[in-house]
């Protein structure tokens, strides 16, 4: 079993706001980025201080945009990190990009500090769809990049695209799917739009010729079953990865294992409590964190777990909370196996791909009985 720890580290830095984000990020300076990249290496060795018998094993910094900060400042927080924190030799080290900064690094320097894993915003691959997203990127920036990354010595190159967007049809979502494809797409995110609250996409919701609920899962059903046909193996409700390519450290957040959050708005769960920095860089600066209560329940391993395929485990769950799984929620999870939303097994407790669909109400109602 993983014992091992996950570090995340949130660069809250955009060239450009996308409207349907909801995630912390603002533009910054070439002088942000480096006051903030000294900050966040000396926040490492600082809790690098309060955990000196951890052991961390992924590396994922993420945003925001972290490519904006360049790779000289990108390499010193790998650097740092792997200096002050026990790591493992075949760390997972992800870097999230986007087309538009990613064009301009340097991945030979940044393999050199052995990042292995890229993960790079494409989110559709239609003109007409990126400018209704708000991206700035264009295909050629993907093509160039991806063209960068294979001549390195980084093989784990991950895509998103969403899928329920503006104007989309199968039609153009295979155009994206086939996209990532073939600029060797080993991991593909595929995100169904959300439109979270005080965006500007709420407020233009109504405007937006966005698909209906019954449109956005036949859109869903068709990139399950067109990522399959092409070798992908699905283990999470919007992850797909050829064999062995799966992202370790988004496996953490799901398997409720620990992983430590450092930057402004970063969340941690460590030795089974949550907290969080706010969202607000002199917070982060002044190592200000907010406590946030348990973690890794009975309630959240439920919820989290029901988003991979693999399911819950009854042994798994046994040895981790010393019970059995709940008789009453088994018995929520029993009704749903009726209508082929849940596969209910000997061993397991799964949702099915009709059942990812309604994942929300689901996992809510089941969760009701605990």
């Amino acid at each position: 079993m993983n014992h091992c720890c996950g570090l995340y580290i949130h660069i809250p830095f955009c060239q450009s706001k996308c409207p349907y984000c909801d995630f912390y990020s603002k533009a910054c300076t070439p002088a942000e980025s480096s006051l903030y990249t000294q900050k966040l290496c000396e926040i490492i060795s600082l809790y690098a201080e309060l955990y000196p018998n951890k052991i961390f094993d992924t590396l994922y910094i993420g945003g925001g945009t972290p490519s904006i900060i360049g790779t000289d400042n990108l390499v010193k927080i790998v650097t740092a990190a792997k200096q002050h924190f026990h790591t493992v030799s075949d760390m997972e080290i992800t870097i999230e990009m986007n087309p538009c900064s990613a064009v301009k690094m340097d991945f030979d320097q940044l393999s050199a500090v052995n990042v292995n894993r890229i993960s790079l915003g494409v989110q559709s691959a239609n003109e007409n769809e990126l400018q209704l997203l708000g991206r700035i990127h264009r295909n050629a920036d993907v093509i160039r990049t991806a063209e960068k990354i294979q001549k390195s010595k980084i093989e784990n190159l991950s895509l998103d695209v969403m899928v329920g967007i503006a104007e989309q049809n199968e039609t153009s979502l295979k155009n994206s799917l086939d996209f990532c494809i073939q600029n060797g797409a080993k991991h593909i995110s595929a995100y169904l739009l959300k439109i979270e609250p005080n965006t500007p996409y709420q407020k233009l919701a109504s405007r937006l010729n966005l698909p209906d609920d019954d449109k956005q899962a036949d859109l869903y059903e068709f990139m399950v079953n067109y990522l399959t046909n092409k070798g992908y193996c699905q283990y999470e409700i919007s992850n797909f990865a050829f064999s062995g390519f799966e992202s370790r450290h988004n496996l953490k957040y799901w398997n409720c294992e620990e992983y430590l959050g450092l930057g402004a708005s970063a969340h941690s769960l460590m030795d089974g409590k949550r907290f969080y920095f706010p969202r607000d860089i002199q917070s982060f600066y002044d190592n200000k964190t907010v406590s946030d209560g348990d973690g890794a329940t009975e309630y959240e391993y439920i919820m989290l777990r029901l988003r991979l395929t693999d399911g819950i485990s009854f042994e798994a769950y046994q040895q981790k909370f010393h019970r059995k799984f709940p008789e009453r929620c088994l018995a929520k999870a029993e009704k749903y196996s009726r209508y082929q939303l849940i596969s209910l097994q000997k061993n397991a407790v799964k949702l099915t791909q009709k059942g990812f669909l309604l994942s929300n109400v689901i996992i809510a109602d089941i969760l009701s009985e605990l």
